[in-house]
């Protein structure tokens, strides 16, 4: 008998889920089984999704297979439907102990997402397998309807983890040897809106800094530009082990853009924020997520975009060619041809390119903390991926010295200090 398997499609609170999948299916000896936590932004990862089922089970023909996650979660027939499928449950009921019910369970546990209690709590968990750095769950779900996502139809809304369950689970994992923390969700910048008697995001991030004295490094995954509360530049300003690297869900930064999209934030509003963080911390750096060729985009709407990379100092992007997602209010919009949405993705990912090289070698000669997470590999505190020149031990924090850009892989080249 083999160990189960867990296979991960898409971000980073599936990994998340999926390490607390695995904990718990080793544990109750879910032997011979394939988990597979599907993704569903677009119509392609379902696709993904669909395609992965079918070649694992190719090659695995005799394990048992498990579907779940977002694409689970909105199209449980689909995937019920499969012969290489044994089981599909949903978001929900994946962490829980149904998902470890044995064969002779029902085929399909899927449950209303939308009615899911608003008391939230995410299992604990000891670390991670092949992981230096550590994600912890803080919110789950979406209220806002944002018109090219499902997400929040497969997510449920906004219900937050309480401060001391977070705080502990972060404790657990320090202990165990993660020294970088990573809080994640579904839209962590609602942290606290669902109920009155808890913290925002940022007063969480201070606690969780104030009482984990041992955590090295905190950082915040995608935050909505939207809503980014005063703690978070106090504490960039004033706590060294808050990374100076934070990520916006921008998405484009053309008003008409943005409001066909039904964002909460106008370009003036993001062009602010982070005019407003860099005086709190004038070396933060921001990546963004951006898509591209989004329904009824002109040139010149998109031209907007394009030039905010350069007007907001942008240095990571994340480009997302605009995918047509059946039962989202932009599918019915007037879509793009898709070459040319092809065409303003490449052109974004080029910008994003020379933006992150421009900034990779503002950094030679520089000293740069590194924590090691791969064999001579890691991230600075600014998030810039970087490679050694000697062996470190996994999981260690070095100072290195930065002596040159590998420019085809994107990266730092640097010497481990002694």
């Amino acid at each position: 008998m083999s160990a189960p398997q867990v296979v991960t499609l898409g971000c980073r609170l599936n990994t998340l889920e999926s390490e607390i999948m695995r904990s718990r299916a080793t544990k109750a000896g879910l032997n011979d089984t394939i988990i597979i936590n599907t993704c569903a932004v677009t119509a392609e990862a379902e696709r993904q999704a669909r395609q992965t089922i079918r070649r694992l089970h190719r090659d695995n023909p005799a394990k048992r297979i498990i579907v779940t996650g977002c694409a689970a979660q909105l199209r449980p027939e689909k995937f019920a439907a499969m012969d290489e499928v044994d089981r599909v449950v949903g978001n929900s009921e994946k962490m829980d102990d149904g998902l470890l019910e044995g064969p002779g369970c029902e085929a399909v546990a899927v449950s209303d997402i939308m009615e899911s209690p608003r008391n939230f709590n995410v299992p604990m968990i000891s670390g991670f397998a092949e992981r230096t750095r550590a994600f912890v769950q803080v919110q789950q779900g979406c209220d806002h309807r944002c018109t090219f996502c499902i997400i929040p139809f497969a997510r449920g809304p906004n219900r937050s983890v309480h401060p001391s369950h977070i705080i502990e689970q972060v404790q657990t994992l320090t202990a165990n040897g993660h020294f970088e923390v990573v809080l994640t969700g579904v839209d962590v910048s609602s942290y606290g809106q669902d109920d009155a008697d808890l913290p925002s995001l940022g007063a969480l991030a201070r606690d969780i800094l104030d009482q984990v004295s041992d955590l090295k490094r905190l950082r915040i995954t995608s935050l909505d530009p939207a809503f980014i509360d005063e703690d978070i530049p106090a504490l960039l300003a004033g706590d060294e082990r808050f990374m100076p690297h934070l990520h916006l869900s921008l998405q484009a930064a053309d008003d008409m853009v943005l409001k066909r999209m039904k964002r909460r934030h106008s370009r003036k509003d993001a062009i602010d924020l982070v005019a407003r963080i860099r005086r709190a911390r004038p070396d933060v750096v921001f990546g963004a997520d951006l898509i591209a060729g989004f329904p009824t985009e002109t040139g010149a709407m998109f031209e907007n975009t394009l030039s905010a990379v350069t007007e907001m100092g942008l240095t990571y992007l994340h480009v997302f060619p605009y995918s047509n997602r059946p039962g989202t209010a932009a599918s019915k919009m007037p879509a793009l041809d898709g070459a040319l949405i092809k065409q303003r993705a490449a052109q974004l990912r080029e910008a994003g390119k020379e933006a992150l090289l421009s900034y990779l070698n503002s950094c030679i000669g520089e000293t740069h903390e590194v924590l090691v997470e791969q064999d001579r590999s890691g991230h600075t505190r600014h998030f810039a991926p970087l490679e050694l020149t000697s062996d470190t031990a996994l999981g260690a924090i070095v100072n290195t010295k930065v002596v040159s850009v590998d420019t085809e892989k994107g990266r730092l080249v640097a010497d481990v200090l002694t």
